[in-house]
C-alpha cells in the first residue's frame, strides 16, 4: 500500500544527499521595524533536527472524493451584459482526462493510490499600493501596472488561506494533503512590508495593509485623477464612466487590520522576480531604488507619449538596470507628490528573503524555513530539494535572472545541480520527482547575466525541459508566472502552470499525484476559488466583504485579460503519463 508522507519532516541525511549541500551555517533572522524605523537583525536558531518522518495511509480506495468548496462544485460566473457586472454562482467546471502521455484505461479510479496530494498557490502578489516604487502611471499602456482591486490583496489572500484549511483532502482521492507551495511572486515590489505581510499570512497573525501615515491611504485612489478609481469620491473617474461604484469607507476598509489564521499545514516557499527584483524588473542593489520605495515622493502621472516609452523599454527588456527609468523620475521630480516616507519599504535581498523566512515567528505549522535552510543562506542559493512523500522528491528553483527583465532562467551551476539530483535520485531511491519554479517554460528566455557572476552560462525553458525529459522519474514541472492556467506535456512529464491570485479568477490548485496500477500514473488537478462568496454587498467592508470584491473588481478591471481562465483542458484534469 502506498503512503504519503507528511511534508513536514524530512531525513537530514536523505536532504543532504539529495542536494548536495555541505555544511551548515547559523541563520539570521529579520525583524522589520514599524515606521521611520531600520530593519532589525534577530538571531535565529537553526532550529532542532528534523524528526523522524510521519506516514498516513493512503487508501486503495479513495476514502472521500469531493467537490464542495472547489470549482468541481461551482465557479463565480458574472451576471449581465456591459459595463460593470456582478459575479453570482455559477456551473461548475468538469473534470478533462487527457491523454497525450499514456491511455486511459478503465477501472483506474478503482485500482489507483495516492503518492503525492498538496495545493499550489502561485502569483498572490501581497501589494503595497502606497509604495512610491510603483508604476502605476503606466496603466494606459498595460493592465498590471495598475488594477483597481489591489489595495484588497492582503484580504484576498487571507481568504484563500481559509480556503485551503477548508479542504478536507485531495478532491479526486480524498487523501490528506501533505503541504501547501507557492511558486513565486509571492510580494509585488520586492519590499519588506510586503514581504513581512505574505510570511504573516501564510503562518499566522495580525497584519495592517498600510504603509506611511498610518491613519490614512495615501495613494492614487485619492488622488483625484481621472485615470484611476476614486472609490470614495464622487469624482467621476475613468472607471466609474464604466460602471464601478463609490464607495464610501472604501480606502479606510481597505487599510484595517486583517486577521490571517495561517495555514494549517505546512507550507514551502519559492522565489518570483518581483520577490528579487524592484519593481519585478529592475536587477538589484542599487542604491536609488531603496531611496525611492521609502522616500517621500510618489509620481502618479507621466505623459502619455512618455509612459509609452517606458513600457516598451520594461517589455522588451532594454533597460534591465533602471537607468532610462531613473532619468525618467529625475526628469519629473517636480511632479511627484508628497507622502509620508516609509523605510519599511525598502527592498529586501536574498539574504534578507532568506533570513525572514528562517526567522522562527514565521514558523507556522512547518517546516522552519519553508524549504530554505541555513546552508541555503551560507550559499545565497535560493534552490533546494524537499521530501514531497515517501515515493515523490520535490525540487524548487529559482528562475529569477539577477540582471533584470520579467523573463527568467537558470545558471550554469543551477542548472547542474539540478542534473547531478536527478542523476543520484535515479541511482538511489529512484522516487517519481516533481519539479516548482516560477517561470514556465515559454517565459524563460532572459539569459542576459547575473552581474555577480558575469561569465556564467545562463540557460531559458527549452534546456529545462530538455533536461527534464531527459529523466524519466520526473512526472510533473509545476509553476506560475503567466498568471494564466496553462498545460503542456512535454514527451514524458507535464507542465503545469495556475493562475494568479490577483488576477481574476483568482485560483488555486490542489495537485494529486496517483498510481493506477495499470502501467500509469495520473496528475490529477483541481482548482480551487478562495473562501470569499461570490456575491459582493457593496455596503460590506468586514475582512470578508473585501475579499469578495477583491474578486469582483478584479473581473471588471479595464483592460484585463479574459484569457487567464484557460480553456476546460487547463483548468480540472487528469492528466495520464507512464510510469517509468
Amino acid at each position: 500500500m502506498s503512503r504519503i508522507r507528511s511534508a513536514a519532516t524530512l531525513d537530514r541525511r536523505t536532504f543532504l544527499a539529495a542536494t548536495g549541500a555541505v555544511g551548515a551555517a547559523t541563520g539570521l533572522g529579520l525583524a522589520f521595524g514599524g515606521p521611520g524605523r531600520t530593519a532589525e537583525a534577530a538571531t535565529v536558531s537553526p532550529g532542532p533536527a528534523p524528526a523522524a518522518p510521519i506516514s498516513v495511509d493512503a487508501p486503495a480506495v479513495p476514502r472521500a472524493p469531493f467537490t464542495r468548496g472547489t470549482t468541481l462544485a461551482g465557479v463565480a460566473t458574472p451576471r449581465g451584459t456591459g459595463g460593470y457586472r456582478r459575479l453570482a454562482d455559477g456551473p461548475a467546471w468538469d473534470r478533462v482526462v487527457r491523454a497525450e502521455l499514456a491511455a486511459a484505461h478503465a477501472g483506474r479510479a478503482r485500482r489507483r493510490t495516492a503518492l503525492a496530494s498538496f495545493v499550489q498557490l502561485t502569483d498572490l502578489h501581497l501589494v503595497d499600493v502606497q509604495s512610491p516604487l510603483r508604476y502605476e502611471y503606466l496603466r494606459a499602456e498595460t493592465a498590471s501596472a495598475w488594477r483597481p482591486q489591489e489595495a484588497l490583496s492582503v484580504a484576498g489572500v487571507v481568504s484563500l488561506i481559509e480556503r485551503v484549511n477548508a479542504l478536507p483532502g485531495g478532491p479526486a482521492t480524498g487523501a490528506p494533503l501533505s503541504f501547501v507551495i507557492t511558486t513565486g511572486d509571492n510580494t509585488d515590489n520586492n519590499s519588506k512590508l510586503e514581504l513581512e505581510w505574505f510570511l504573516t499570512a501564510m503562518s499566522g497573525g495580525r497584519i495592517t495593509p498600510n504603509s506611511g501615515d498610518p491613519r490614512r491611504y495615501e495613494g492614487v485612489q485619492d488622488s483625484g485623477l481621472k485615470l484611476y478609481w476614486q472609490p470614495d469620491s464622487a469624482l467621476r473617474d475613468a472607471d466609474k464612466a464604466l460602471g464601478f461604484p463609490q464607495l464610501h469607507g472604501f480606502l479606510d476598509a481597505a487599510i484595517r487590520t486583517v486577521h490571517s489564521p495561517g495555514l494549517r499545514l505546512p507550507w514551502y516557499s519559492t522565489v518570483g522576480n518581483h520577490d528579487s527584483l524592484p519593481g519585478g524588473c529592475y536587477a538589484p542593489g542599487d542604491p536609488f531604488f531603496t531611496d525611492l520605495a521609502t522616500g517621500g515622493h510618489k509620481l502618479e502621472t507621466l505623459p502619455a507619449a512618455e509612459a509609452a516609452k517606458v513600457w516598451k523599454a520594461v517589455k522588451d527588456g532594454l533597460d534591465p538596470k533602471g537607468a532610462d527609468f531613473k532619468r525618467m523620475l529625475k526628469a519629473h521630480a517636480k511632479q511627484a507628490r508628497r507622502v509620508t516616507p516609509d523605510e519599511r519599504r525598502a527592498p529586501f535581498t536574498r539574504a534578507e528573503y532568506l533570513r525572514a523566512h528562517l526567522d522562527p515567528s514565521h514558523a507556522g505549522h512547518g517546516p522552519h524555513g519553508h524549504g530554505y535552510t541555513a546552508a541555503n543562506l551560507a550559499e545565497n542559493r535560493l534552490y533546494y530539494t524537499f521530501r514531497v512523500s515517501d515515493h515523490v522528491l520535490g525540487i524548487s528553483l529559482d528562475t529569477t535572472d539577477p540582471g533584470g527583465h520579467y523573463t527568467g532562467s537558470v545558471g550554469e551551476a543551477q542548472l547542474r545541480w539540478l542534473e547531478r539530483t536527478l542523476k543520484e535520485n535515479e541511482k538511489g531511491e529512484k522516487a517519481h520527482v516533481l519539479v516548482f519554479s516560477h517561470h514556465t517554460s515559454k517565459t524563460m528566455d532572459n539569459t542576459r547575466p547575473d552581474p555577480a557572476r558575469p561569465h556564467e552560462k545562463r540557460y531559458g525553458g527549452a534546456a529545462l525541459v530538455e533536461l527534464l525529459a531527459a529523466h524519466p522519474r520526473v512526472v510533473g514541472w509545476i509553476n506560475g508566472h503567466s498568471h494564466k492556467n496553462d498545460i503542456t506535456p512535454h514527451g514524458s512529464f507535464w507542465e503545469v502552470s495556475t493562475a494568479s491570485h490577483i488576477d481574476f479568477p483568482q485560483l488555486a490548485r490542489v495537485i494529486e499525484l496517483v498510481d493506477n496500477h495499470d502501467g500509469t500514473l495520473s496528475l490529477i488537478t483541481t482548482l480551487v476559488e478562495s473562501a470569499a462568496p461570490h456575491r459582493t454587498d457593496f455596503s460590506d467592508l468586514s475582512q470578508t466583504g473585501l475579499a469578495a470584491l477583491y474578486r469582483e473588481l478584479s473581473f471588471n478591471a479595464p483592460e484585463a485579460r479574459k484569457d487567464l481562465v484557460g480553456t476546460a483542458r487547463d483548468r480540472n484534469v487528469e492528466l495520464l503519463l507512464k510510469r517509468r
